[in-house]
This record gives structure tokens, C-alpha cells and sequence, in this order.
């Protein structure tokens, strides 16, 4: 079982935030994060198909689950070092003001 400190619907905001900030930096965990709970689901199918040995694809699961819970540890991290509400999952008022006035004078 893959444990997911971060929901489906919270990730989504993260990257509409980021997204929105042009902060691509939080998103880009986002994604991987995404990417490696799909990954395990996949693995979960083939196990159970009765062609496929159970081992290879319980193998890649649990090493899945271990780099799903870095990842998340990552966003964890990034999220408290630049400040995002954890209610609300709003980026900080200065980020936003940074990302703003980046856009503002072209990058």
C-alpha cells in the first residue's frame, strides 16, 4: 500500500498555484509525485495477472511507494522553506509578489 500524505484534490491546487505564479519548481515535484502514484496502480494490475510474475511487479511497486514518500517528503519541504499556507495551499504574498514583478520586467 502506498501511503499519500497529499491528496489528489491538494496536489491540484499546488500546481494551479504554482502554475499561476509561474513557480514551476513545486509543480514539477507535483508531476513526479502524480507520475509515481500511477506507476504504482500500474504495477498492482500486472501483479495480479496470472502471466506476469507477482515478484517483478511487487518489486517495482515497493520501490515505487519508498520513491513516492521522498517525493512527498520533498514537497513537505519545499512548501515549509518558501512559506505556503498548508490550509489553504497558497503560495506566500512575497513569492507571488516576486514571481509578479519577474513577469513584469520579462524575466
Amino acid at each position: 500500500m502506498m501511503e499519500k500524505r497529499f491528496s489528489d484534490q491538494e496536489l491540484e491546487r499546488i500546481i494551479d498555484e504554482a502554475t499561476f505564479y509561474m513557480c514551476a519548481c513545486p509543480a514539477q515535484v507535483v508531476v513526479q509525485i502524480r507520475g509515481l502514484r500511477e506507476l504504482f496502480q500500474y504495477q498492482l494490475s500486472c501483479e495480479i495477472d496470472p502471466g506476469n510474475d507477482p515478484a517483478v511487479h511487487q518489486a517495482i511497486a515497493d520501490v515505487t511507494a519508498k520513491a513516492h514518500a521522498m517525493m512527498e517528503d520533498c514537497l513537505d519541504q519545499i512548501l515549509t522553506m518558501e512559506g505556503w499556507d498548508r490550509t489553504t495551499l497558497k503560495m506566500p504574498e512575497g513569492l507571488r509578489r516576486k514571481m509578479s514583478e519577474a513577469v513584469e520586467r520579462g524575466f
